[in-house]
């Protein structure tokens, strides 16, 4: 597979892609996203940077239309795209980018789906607009598809592992705690996440709710998940 390691590189495509897109319409323009970009090894910071910059081209009421044709490609790099594009829309349309990254992550129908899109969406809306994304987690949380509630996990880790205000990270714990019962491998695998990231770094709040933890409604492989992460705060 051919690697594309070149900053210059992505922005020539980027440029050819607005072109296409400008004169021979969406099929076009879709077909060489795919050839060229997601076809090829191109890290993830790489491709943040043409989403970002294909954001700025694309006419916004195109640009969902252009995500759903980005995401049924079913590339790695796929869910990286159509991630960051929403995560530029968050400020002017949060409640649709919200929902169309749910919808992709049910789409998707994998954990590395539901963790890439879940940081550059969830955990972005989170570290940024924490008032108005908590309230969306706690009903994401009780959710009947299990990717979107490990999202919630996942969101947390990007948050709080970016420094998301502490006022807020003791509700987002709160939220976590409350699915320490669940069963679900994967749903266990993105709690957890998130959980031993508030660990690692607020160690203080975790004291909190020792007793809680110690309960027997918060089940081992949550502990579990603490005890690795209040190690890791010792060490740093």
């Amino acid at each position: 597979m051919e690697r594309i390691n070149s900053k210059e590189t992505i922005k020539s495509i980027v440029l050819q892609l607005k072109t296409l897109l400008d004169e021979k319409g969406l099929d076009a323009f879709i077909t060489v996203l795919h050839q060229e970009l997601l076809k090829k090894k191109v890290r993830f910071p790489l491709l943040e940077y043409a989403a970002r910059e294909m954001a700025m081209f694309i006419p916004e009421p195109d640009q969902l239309l252009i995500t759903d044709h980005i995401i049924r490609l079913k590339e790695i790099g796929s869910q990286v795209l159509a991630g960051i594009i929403l995560q530029q829309r968050l400020s002017v349309d949060f409640e649709r980018s919200i929902a169309k990254a749910c919808e992709y992550i049910r789409f998707g129908d994998q954990w590395y789906v539901c963790d890439i899109i879940g940081e550059r969406i969830l955990g972005y809306a989170l570290l940024t607009t924490p008032e108005k994304t908590i309230p969306v987690l706690r009903q994401l949380a009780i959710h009947e598809d299990k990717w979107i509630v490990r999202t919630v996990g996942v969101a947390a880790h990007y948050a709080v592992k970016k420094e998301l205000d502490p006022v807020f990270v003791t509700p987002v714990f709160d939220l976590l705690l409350s699915l320490a019962g669940t069963k679900d491998f994967h749903t266990k695998k993105g709690i957890g996440w998130g959980a031993k990231t508030i660990a690692r770094f607020h160690p203080d709040i975790i004291a909190l709710y020792d007793l809680k933890i110690a309960s027997t409604d918060t089940k081992q492989w949550f502990r579990t998940k603490i005890r690795i992460g209040l190690g890791r705060s010792r060490k740093k």
